[in-house]
């Protein structure tokens, strides 16, 4: 299983937010704290806004804020707004031969225990 760096930033980026939280960071903050690309930085955040993660405030001042309590937001959650879901190569959808397939076993198990342990994890942990 493969991760990009977009699911490597979200994450760092709502660590930080969590960090912060129940206050407010704006991109300059959260690019230069965590090293990440400002410009990059606006579309994950982006992205997260529009799945109810964080909200924003405009204007002099403005910024983002976790919309949950830290221990209300796993990172299985931030991954797969980020990645798209987590799922087996052998979950029926992708490969005909899933149901014959005996290596199917593992690759489901496997994705059903990154899954179960991503969503366990959740922000207030990573702070």
């Amino acid at each position: 299983m493969h991760f990009s760096t977009k699911a490597e930033y979200g994450l760092r980026a709502m660590v930080a937010l969590a960090r912060a939280y129940p206050k407010q960071k704006n991109i300059a903050e959260i690019s230069e704290e965590e090293g990440i690309s400002a410009k990059y930085l606006e579309k994950l955040i982006g992205k997260l806004r529009k799945n109810n993660l964080v909200k924003s405030q405009k204007g002099k001042g403005g910024g983002y804020t976790l919309i949950k309590n830290p221990r209300q937001i796993s990172s299985g959650e931030i991954i797969e707004i980020m990645e798209g879901p987590i799922v087996s190569k052998c979950d029926g959808k992708k490969c005909a031969k899933a149901k014959k397939c005996a290596s199917s076993f593992v690759w489901n198990k496997l994705a059903f225990q990154i899954k179960k342990t991503l969503f366990a994890i959740k922000l207030n942990e990573l702070i």
